[in-house]
């Protein structure tokens, strides 16, 4: 007899990286939200039997969504919703206006009063306004009755190529409390060993692999993928290519002759990926961030790599929007497996 999977509702999913971790681990995603229809489509290519609903959470209610997709029912609900208000210190950040989306996360976790919830966010929520924020986001959960943990994590120490961080807030019914897993002897995967077998130039979507896989993460990443999607280059201008051209591996705008430092008035700008190390924080725009070897940005795919989506997770949309999509993602597929 087989057992029943748990099920989650993806609040501000996104194209769904955050659920499709859960999906990885064994979980049921039934629903996911976002009000942006270009990601609800990637959302629901790869989130077959769930439902992808292109809704506006600043203003409709969990009452209202519940009766338009007849779901009644979640045992966890997870997401990151948008938080620009949070850094107004002394003050109830749910008076603030702007978080009116946080405080929609708070009501589906009333609404629907799941087992476990899951909210994601920036990683110095934890230390906005001296602490404010943070106890504020956990009297608002303890308050429903949950027993409220969190935890900054590090996704590289949890087997993703990159060294992104993002803080992540878990409660729970009941007298159970979550226990965040200890990581003592993290084995770090470098971004060659991430990418080091997507080719220099652009593949057809659904080609064959030109390469072999020559890692162990790429052959686990390549499983299940009947060909190559999202491997469309940027083609850079001349001069462009020049100055990346200087760049060494790992290096950055301080290894370009001085004239050249000031050519994008980012601290970021001209920074190449570490071969050897994990990568630095994927970003939506990936206009400053190259390849650690060919003078181009990282495509889609690599980027996509880099933050852990598996080759068989297809992104939809134009090439702008798809890059938009994989920056915006959290997927901490091996995180959830461990702690599963």
């Amino acid at each position: 007899m087989s057992k029943v999977k748990p099920t989650v509702i993806d609040l501000f999913c996104g194209c769904g990286g955050l659920s499709f971790g859960f999906i990885e681990a064994g979980y049921d995603v039934v629903l996911g939200i976002d009000h942006w229809q270009d990601a609800i489509k990637t959302f629901e290519h790869n989130h077959k039997g769930s439902i992808g609903l292109v809704a506006d959470l600043f203003n409709e209610t969990p009452k209202e969504l519940c009766k338009k997709t007849g779901i009644k029912k979640a045992d966890i609900i997870i997401g990151g919703p948008p938080c620009q208000g949070f850094s107004i210190a002394g003050k109830r950040i749910v008076d603030d206006e702007r978080n009116k989306l946080y405080k929609s996360f708070v009501s589906f976790v009333e609404f629907y009063k799941p087992h476990v919830f899951l909210m994601e966010n920036v990683p110095n929520i934890v230390s906005m306004g001296k602490g404010i924020v943070k106890d504020n986001i956990i009297e608002d959960f303890e308050r429903l009755g949950y027993n409220v943990v969190y935890k900054v994590l590090l996704a590289s120490e949890f087997g993703v190529p990159q060294n992104r961080r993002r803080a992540f807030f878990i409660g729970t019914k009941g007298k159970e409390v979550f226990k965040f897993p200890e990581i003592k002897n993290p084995e770090f995967v470098s971004s060659s060993e991430a990418i080091s077998d997507l080719p220099e130039k652009s593949i057809s979507d659904g080609a064959k692999y030109p390469l072999k896989a020559k890692s162990e993460f790429q052959e686990k990443i390549r499983e299940g993928s009947k060909g190559l999607f999202n491997h469309e280059i940027t083609n850079h201008n001349d001069q462009t290519i020049e100055i990346i051209s200087m760049v060494p591996d790992g290096g950055n705008y301080k290894n370009l002759p001085e004239h050249l430092h000031k050519t994008r008035n980012v601290n970021i700008a001209w920074t190449r990926l570490n071969s050897k190390k994990p990568s630095f924080t994927i970003d939506t725009g990936h206009r400053h961030h190259f390849h650690y070897k060919f003078n181009r940005v990282p495509t889609v795919r690599e980027s996509a790599r880099i933050q852990s989506f598996p080759d068989t997770f297809i992104f939809l949309g134009s090439k702008t929007s798809q890059y938009k999509q994989v920056g915006n993602a959290v997927l901490y597929e091996i995180q959830y497996k461990k702690c599963a």
